[in-house]
């Protein structure tokens, strides 16, 4: 297949990405993330596999970039979910000074 269908499938799976993620509400939005930290991983484990079949060293490097990108994305995933879960904790640390930090 052409490099002009892989550009255009691209574009295409971004436009409707886009236009689905925008239509969630707000209230949605941390288990959204939380089921795109799990395809992202998804995606790492696919990609690890795509090294280790790799025929070329063009198709390991592009390979290597999606374990990149996608392990970025887990980790800043969990270190916004981390954060989230932070601002509930301080609320619970008023009305419980027990409650351990």
């Amino acid at each position: 297949m052409s490099a002009l269908f892989w550009l255009g499938l691209f574009f295409g799976a971004a436009a409707i990405g886009y236009t689905v993620l925008r239509a969630v509400p707000p209230l949605l939005h941390t288990p959204l993330m939380s089921g795109m930290n799990a395809l992202s991983g998804i995606t790492i484990l696919a990609a690890l596999a795509a090294i280790g079949i790799a025929r070329t060293t063009g198709e390991a490097h592009w390979a290597g970039a999606a374990v990149a990108l996608a392990a970025a994305n887990v980790v800043g995933g969990f270190a916004v979910t981390h954060r989230m879960l932070r601002m509930f904790r301080r609320s619970l640390d008023r009305e419980n000074p027990s409650w351990p930090r």
